[in-house]
């Protein structure tokens, strides 16, 4: 059940802006296109949770951490953390902002630049 989807209110967030209802239904919905569509980038929403996950595939262990250093510095410049978990070439990574209680702005910006770097690595132009 989505009904969570569209029914949030703006909420004030120390460090970031909660999405509101036209983002959730432009930026947010960009994101998370359906599988076959040729704009898809792996983005779902997580059950039970205001939030967005992806699982990254990469060649290898290094390329995969190699992406995770990328993402570290970014998330650093951003003072925003993705959970995320890495078993050799595969990254899982979830997406929330916890001074908002669910999905930010900064969310959307990070899961962009994820997307950036994926296609980077994995073009071979790191």
């Amino acid at each position: 059940q989505h009904q969570h989807q569209h029914q949030h209110q703006q909420r004030r967030c120390l460090s970031a802006t909660a999405l509101t209802p036209e983002q959730r239904s432009t930026t947010l919905d960009k994101l998370l296109v359906s599988q076959g569509s040729e704009h898809y980038m792996g983005w779902k929403l997580l059950d039970g949770r205001d939030a967005i996950t992806k699982t990254f595939s990469f060649v290898d262990f290094n390329q995969a951490w190699e992406f995770m250093g990328k993402v570290a510095v970014l998330a650093e410049e951003m003072n925003h953390h993705p959970e995320w978990f890495n078993v050799y070439n595969r990254v899982e990574v979830t997406l929330t902002t916890h001074d908002c209680n669910g999905l930010s702005t900064n969310d959307i910006e990070m899961a962009t630049k994820m997307d950036e770097y994926e296609l980077q690595l994995l073009s071979g132009h790191s």
